[in-house]
């Protein structure tokens, strides 16, 4: 390939200053920043110009908020209000008050974090094997599975639907006709 030919959309050409050598990436190229520095916008605007592969396997994380789709709003949110209140007329000194909830508060926080590190990742581990076998089982054995069966359902259900025009639907139309002619009063005695 020559210089200053643009390259096409399966490639994204890079000219490094060192060498004068033109290398040629692959075409996955993020279109902002990186995973760790989710508002780095400081890249090629040419390159981001250009038709892009996006890699779902390098999905930016957002280390502000971590619940975007709100799952734990309910289940999680204990503060030391939530679990410890003293009622009017029964007051603890102030000293042990303010003591207790900074104790509460950092004894929760540190034990979290402690927690988080050494089960986190093993626990991450073990849930993203579970969601892929899962997955796995869905699309190889469940989706072919329930397919199987409407399709095999289809077939039952217009032999069932001819067996019953053929057989049922004759005499219900005769005991209709037979039955047509009954006729019920109803009269109020005095």
């Amino acid at each position: 390939a020559e210089f200053g030919h643009k390259p096409g959309p399966e490639q994204i050409r890079c000219f490094n200053t060192h060498y004068d050598e033109e290398f040629v990436h692959s075409p996955f190229i993020r279109k902002q920043g990186n995973i760790y520095k989710p508002n780095n916008k400081d890249m090629d605007n040419d390159s981001l110009n250009e038709k892009t592969m996006e890699d779902i396997h390098t999905k930016e994380i957002d280390l502000v908020n971590r619940d975007p789709k709100h799952i734990n709003d309910d289940v999680v949110k204990v503060d030391f209000e939530d679990v410890i209140a003293e009622p009017a007329g029964t007051y603890s000194f102030d000293g042990v008050w303010k003591a207790s909830f900074t104790t509460f508060t950092v004894t929760k926080y540190w034990c979290y974090r402690l927690l988080t590190a050494l089960v986190g990742i093993p626990l991450a581990l073990i849930w993203g094997i579970f969601f892929a076998i899962l997955s796995f089982l869905h699309i190889w054995a469940v989706v072919p599975c329930v397919k199987s069966y409407l399709i095999e359902i289809h077939c039952v259900s217009r032999v069932y639907s001819i067996c019953v025009h053929t057989f049922c639907d004759p005499l219900f139309e005769a005991m209709g006709k037979c039955l047509s002619s009954i006729r019920v009063r109803l009269s109020k005695e005095v």
